[in-house]
């Protein structure tokens, strides 16, 4: 059998084993999961694993996200070594699940982003060619983890760049999750926000009775991400996390602090948006520690989780016309009692509750995405990501 009737019989069985791959903003490590999946709406984790990145790897990569000290022989050669890394967790959870690989029928990766321009920039020298059709001006991600890699060593069937056809569509190519959110956590009855709180926060908001094309979906801001690179300043890169939200919990939330935090024009954006590490990284970390000298550790990193939790309720309150009746929490935020209590105290209309598959999510829901983009299926949310419907992803053989 070659690769495209294998391809062709994949897409006919009416159960099918993937892995998903997901890599963070905050490159902590590849969260791997595999999944069986069948008919339009049932997915069951089988198996799931978390694998670190290297303390070495992980800091080339994060150079990366700096567009003064970027190099560019280093992001040629860390999206091979990363889809190294992508294809080596997909084999050691494969085996450690106690499968084959000839059992699995794909892999999905979005690969890690390292930068992101979700609103179009235009090239005024390509308006000056007789053979372009107009102007010039395009949005642009890029991320690293080469798809090619992870299929030639896994011998499995990869979907990856998921981001890349919403953003040629149009579109911000993110959150991602939405169409996940949308198949397998919307309700009858309940208006539902299926709140991803990593790196960056996301929210999914699925009426009661909506339809598809009434899905609103958007980032909120900064989930994790300040909170972390505070507490890997303070700490001298010792730390990565305010685990169990212990450091916020010993300090107290200044309000002209989160009133500097709350300033920031991006929460006055209309959805479509989408942020990122340019916005809300290492250096907006830097710029609050400047701005507020004489403030204890804890009461920034405290004022961090306030800030997260706020813009979130701030982004209900002004962008979602519906009810909120469940708030449904996934993410690395999901684990931050301190997060969760600010964020139940700001929405106290919503039962706000923990997602079961907690880190398996994002993971699932890029194997989800790339189980019905081989079928044929738009995988986008144009109302999310402001695109024109369109299958996601780029398959490698």
């Amino acid at each position: 059998m070659n690769r495209i009737e294998r391809l062709i019989e994949i897409t006919r069985k009416k159960e099918r084993l993937a892995v998903g791959l997901m890599s963070g903003t905050s490159v902590d490590a590849i969260d791997a999961v595999l999944v069986r999946m069948a008919g339009e709406r049932e997915i069951e984790p089988l198996h799931f694993e978390s694998f670190p990145f290297p303390d070495d790897i992980r800091s080339r990569i994060k150079t990366l996200f700096d567009p003064v000290n970027a190099d560019i022989k280093d992001i040629c050669h860390l999206d091979f070594v990363v889809g190294e890394l992508f294809a080596a967790a997909a084999n050691r959870l494969i085996k450690n699940a106690g499968m084959t690989n000839d059992r699995i029928d794909l892999i999905a990766t979005a690969g890690q982003t390292i930068w992101h321009q979700p609103r179009p920039m235009p090239e005024p020298g390509a308006a000056a060619l007789d053979w372009v059709d107009g102007p010039v001006s395009t949005r642009s991600t890029l991320a690293i983890g080469q798809s090619a890699v992870i299929a030639e060593r896994t011998g499995i069937i990869t979907v990856g760049d998921l981001r890349l056809r919403d953003i040629a569509a149009g579109g911000h190519g993110a959150p991602l999750v939405a169409y996940f959110d949308w198949v397998h956590l919307r309700d009858e009855n309940r208006g539902r926000c299926a709140q991803n709180i990593g790196g960056i926060a996301n929210v999914t908001w699925l009426p009661p009775h909506g339809r598809f094309d009434d899905v609103v979906a958007f980032d909120t801001g900064p989930g994790n991400m300040v909170i972390d690179e505070l507490v890997f300043i303070f700490s001298g890169s010792a730390e990565s996390f305010d685990r169990d939200g212990e450091r916020a919990a010993r300090g107290q939330v200044r309000d002209d602090v989160l009133a500097w935090c709350m300033s920031n024009p991006y929460f006055d954006l209309a959805p479509p948006k989408t942020t990122g590490r340019e916005r809300f990284g290492r250096q907006y970390a830097r710029r609050m520690i400047e701005a507020f000298p004489d403030t204890r550790e804890e009461d920034l990193i405290a004022t961090a989780t306030a800030m997260t939790a706020q813009s979130i309720a701030d982004s209900y309150a002004r962008w979602i016309s519906g009810p909120v009746d469940d708030v449904i929490v996934a993410g690395g935020g999901g684990k931050n009692p301190v997060l969760l209590d600010m964020l139940r105290a700001r929405l106290p209309k919503s039962v706000v509750s923990v997602y079961e598959h907690l880190e398996e999510k994002e993971a699932m829901a890029m194997a989800r995405i790339a189980n019905d983009a081989l079928l044929g299926i738009d995988t986008n949310v144009p109302s999310a990501t402001g695109g024109k419907p369109t299958v996601l992803g780029k398959i490698c053989l």
